[in-house]
């Protein structure tokens, strides 16, 4: 059975909750929504990413697992659609790039036990955005944990979603994948692009209904 499951990606400020929350509204979709406010490390990791890098990546791990699990349980296997802003693979990313070496094998080692069973998505929406545009949307939304954001660490984070989606698409062949330009598209202010979008995402979930009764 085919039951949508559709997560938004992207770096930090690039709009996946503003998209997220459409995309419940439109389809009426259990929206999933990560709390990157509650991690009580977060304070601490933007100041020194060194000293709190791992008790940040692990309390996210743990809190996006148990989200997820109930997710699973109380949505996805009831055949009830959800939207979510993230993946739990993202986690991956972050954690690579700020862990130390033997800090991130342990770390990989938890990552992979408690994610193997987790749903995974069968539409992703990949967001995408240059570095001002980014920088613009993170002052915006004003959230104080980020109002000292590194430039070069965001830019890093791009570049590192732009490594690895093409991986992802090549190890999931059967996942759906959006890619939306953030500079070109402006789904956050401009109604049109954000109905463009909205088409997508429903011919994305009409193209699985359809393979669905195929298989």
């Amino acid at each position: 059975m085919f039951v949508p499951f559709i997560a938004v990606e992207g770096p930090i400020g690039v709009g996946k909750t503003t998209l997220t929350a459409a995309i419940a509204e439109t389809f009426s979709y259990h929206q999933l929504r990560e709390i990157s406010g509650e991690n009580p490390f977060l304070d601490q990791f933007y100041q020194d990413k060194e000293k709190w890098s791992f008790q940040t990546e692990m309390f996210f791990l743990c809190n996006r697992y148990e989200q997820l699990k109930k997710i699973n349980n109380e949505y996805i296997s009831q055949g009830l659609p959800v939207v979510a802003d993230y993946h739990v693979f993202k986690n991956m990313l972050f954690a690579q790039r700020t862990l130390e070496s033997n800090d991130f094998v342990k770390y990989k080692d938890i990552y992979h036990i408690l994610t193997k069973d987790l749903p995974m998505p069968n539409v992703v929406i990949s967001l995408s955005a240059s570095i001002p545009t980014l920088l613009n949307r993170i002052d915006e939304r004003g959230r104080s944990y980020e109002a000292d954001m590194d430039p070069d660490y965001l830019l890093q984070l791009s570049k590192d979603y732009g490594t690895y989606l093409p991986e992802f698409e090549a190890t999931y062949p059967d996942v759906q994948v959006i890619h939306i330009n953030g500079d070109v598209v402006d789904y956050v202010r401009n109604k049109n692009d954000m109905d463009a979008i909205l088409s997508k995402v429903y011919e994305a979930i009409q193209k699985g209904l359809k393979l669905n009764e195929v298989t």
